[in-house]
């Protein structure tokens, strides 16, 4: 590896599994400290202990990203722990397919309340302490369902994405002059989440793939190193952006 991330401390939620792991893992062999933050206790050790095996540096904290006061603890534990914070990656999310009524109340308010909620308060306790340090980069995980309308996904899904798109591009705006960067990349299909439902399905998952120009989903590694350009110096110039991993989908 090219050690992109040396002597930087990075925050990745939702990093005890999947697309949160991957890059937990990628930035640690890039040479970042990693705080990995999940609600996953049994989880999340692993991933600490799979990040050493390999050289690296990383530690877990059991956190809900729906907490206002848990993200100020949280943040201030990784700044006494490492000194500095340089990069958070809002990766915490949960699937809209596991609901059959598009309306479902509850759905809803859990979808809005994990997705965009924990977005919003990742960037409120963060920001801060980057601009203390000089700067950062923030990437938040937004999906092409918040570019696009789909049939079989609860519309609090779409509307969640849509939202961390947009809020990606007032962050951006508002804290460039503190030498942050904030930019969103948006996965297109990918293996089944853990929350997932019809679309764990290898029948409808089969009918969006016929969508899909490269005729594949795509893999978690891949999400995790357009998140690594995002957050590295490579991108210095680059903010508000939305960097779309999905085969194609959205240009088709």
């Amino acid at each position: 590896m090219t050690d992109r991330l040396k002597n930087k401390v990075a925050i990745v939620t939702g990093g005890a599994f999947g697309m949160g792991a991957e890059t937990a893992k990628l930035f640690a062999s890039e040479g970042a400290i990693v705080a990995i933050a999940d609600i996953l206790e049994d989880e999340g050790p692993k991933r600490v202990a799979e990040i050493e095996a390999d050289g690296g540096k990383a530690r877990f904290w059991k956190l809900d990203v729906t907490n206002d006061d848990a993200w100020a603890v949280f943040v201030k534990d990784v700044l006494s722990a490492f000194g500095q914070l340089d990069i958070l990656i809002n990766n915490a999310g949960i699937s809209g397919s596991a609901f059959e009524d598009p309306f479902d109340e509850g759905a809803w308010r859990n979808l809005m309340s994990v997705n965009v909620d924990g977005v919003f308060y990742g960037m409120k306790h963060c920001v801060s302490a980057m601009a203390q340090n000089g700067g950062g980069s923030i990437v938040n995980l937004s999906s092409i369902s918040g570019n696009v309308g789909q049939n079989n996904i609860h519309h609090g899904y779409n509307a969640s994405k849509g939202a961390v798109r947009t809020i990606t591009k007032s962050a951006a705006v508002r804290h460039a002059r503190e030498g942050i960067r904030v930019n969103s990349v948006h996965p297109g299909l990918m293996p089944p989440m853990r929350t997932s439902g019809a679309t764990a399905d290898p029948v409808i998952r089969e009918k969006m793939l016929k969508r899909v120009p490269m005729r594949r989903n795509g893999r978690a590694d891949e999400v995790a190193k357009a998140c690594l350009f995002l957050a590295s110096d490579d991108a210095s110039y680059i903010t508000g952006s939305e960097l779309h991993v999905d085969g194609g989908y959205l240009a088709s």
